[in-house]
C-alpha cells in the first residue's frame, strides 16, 4: 500500500509577543517533529490529551497553517512548495471536517449554497452540475433534498456534522481530515456518524487521517494509531498492537483510564496525575517524565527518540524503557 501522505520532522511553533513593541518573548511548541505517514485507504488515528498539538497537527499539513519546519508531502508532492493552480487543487484534494458542526457552518448561508460555494470556486460553472452533484451528495449523507433551503440553525448537532461532511466530500478529496468529528455529539448520534464515514471510505476509496481525544472512538475506526504527547508522537502502531500490547507509559495510562465493567481490570497504579507541561517551557529529556512512574535519570535528561519496539518494526514507541518494561510486564 503506497503512502498517499508523508509528514516528515514537522515543526509548528507559535510566537509569543509582549511589552509595547510586541517583540517575541518566548514560544508555544505545539508540534514537535512529527514524522509519520499515511497509505492510501486507511484510517490513521492520531490521539491524546487536549493540548498535545492534534488539532495544530492537522491544520500545519493543510497549510492553514505554515509549519515553522519540516516536510508534508502529498502524492510525492512538497505541499510547503506548492502555489496557484496547484495550491488550489491541494485544497481540493486534502478536505477538513471541524469539530463543532455549527460554528463551522456559516449560520447566514442556506445548506445548498454551502455545499456549492466550494464547486463554483474549482470551476463548476454549470448551475446545473453544481445542483446534480449536492443532491447526490445530500442523498449519500443521510439527509432530504428538502433540506437545501434550510439554515445550519434548523438541524440537530448530527444533521450538521452530516453537513460538514457532505462539504468536504463535494469536492471528491483524497484525504480527510477529521478533527474531532464526533467530541460534540450525543453517544447515541455518535456511532451513526463513524458508520457514516466507514461507508463513505469504502464507497469512495478514501484516506483518513482522524484526531480524537476518545481511544474508544479511535479504535472502532482507525486501521492504525499515533498517540501524542506534548506535541511529539511517542507510540505508532497498528490499532490492534496498541489496545493489546501498549509500550509506551503514556499510551498505557490513556487506556487504564477508560471507564470498563468490570472493576477488577481497572489498573489504578497507571492512572495519570499531575497536568501536562506548559507547551511554552516543555522539561527536558522525555517530555512524558513529569508524570511516568516509571521515570529514571536518563529520562529526565534525554529525548528518546521513536523506534522499532522489540522486533516489531512497525510498532514504534519513543520510551527508553519501553522494552524493559514490557519484559517486566509479561507474565514468565
Amino acid at each position: 500500500m503506497s503512502a498517499l501522505l508523508e509528514v516528515e520532522g514537522l515543526d509548528m511553533h507559535f510566537p509569543i509577543r509582549g511589552g509595547v513593541l510586541q517583540r517575541t518573548v518566548g514560544q508555544v511548541y505545539a508540534v514537535n517533529d512529527v514524522s509519520f505517514e499515511v497509505r492510501a485507504g486507511e484510517t490513521l488515528g492520531i490521539v491524546g490529551e487536549s493540548g498535545c498539538g492534534k488539532t495544530t497537527l492537522g491544520r500545519a499539513i493543510v497549510r492553514l497553517y505554515e509549519p515553522t519546519a519540516g516536510t508534508v508531502r502529498f502524492e510525492g508532492r512538497d505541499v510547503g512548495a506548492l502555489a496557484g493552480d496547484e495550491l488550489k487543487q491541494l485544497r481540493a484534494d486534502i478536505q477538513m471536517v471541524f469539530q463543532d458542526p455549527y460554528t463551522s457552518l456559516n449560520p447566514r448561508r442556506t445548506i445548498e449554497r454551502t455545499l456549492e460555494e466550494p464547486l463554483l470556486l474549482h470551476g463548476v460553472t454549470s448551475r446545473d452540475e453544481r445542483r446534480a452533484r449536492v443532491r447526490k451528495l445530500l442523498d449519500t449523507v443521510g439527509l432530504r433534498q428538502s433540506d437545501l433551503p434550510k439554515y445550519p440553525h434548523e438541524f440537530s448537532g448530527g444533521q450538521r456534522q452530516r453537513i460538514g461532511i457532505a462539504r468536504a466530500l463535494v469536492l471528491e478529496p483524497k484525504l480527510v481530515i477529521a478533527d474531532e468529528p464526533v467530541s460534540a455529539l450525543d453517544v447515541s448520534i455518535q456511532s451513526q456518524v463513524l458508520n457514516l464515514l466507514m461507508d463513505l471510505q469504502k464507497e469512495h476509496g478514501l484516506t483518513y487521517l482522524f484526531i480524537s481525544h476518545d481511544l474508544t472512538v479511535v479504535k472502532y475506526i482507525s486501521d492504525r494509531v499515533a498517540v501524542m504527547y506534548l506535541g511529539r508522537i511517542v507510540e505508532l502502531a497498528d490499532s490492534r498492537a496498541i489496545y493489546a500490547s501498549p509500550r509506551h507509559p503514556y499510551t498505557k495510562a490513556l487506556l487504564a483510564a477508560v471507564p470498563v465493567p468490570d472493576p477488577s481490570r481497572e489498573r489504578r497504579e497507571e492512572l495519570l496525575e499531575g497536568d501536562v507541561p506548559n507547551p511554552s517551557a516543555p522539561p527536558p529529556g522525555c517530555p512524558f517524565h513529569t508524570r511516568c512512574r516509571y521515570v529514571i535519570d536518563r529520562c529526565r535528561s534525554e529525548l528518546p527518540v521513536l523506534r522499532a519496539a522489540g522486533d516489531d518494526s512497525s510498532h514504534r514507541v519513543a520510551c527508553h524503557r519501553a522494552d524493559e518494561i514490557q519484559q517486566e510486564e509479561t507474565p514468565s
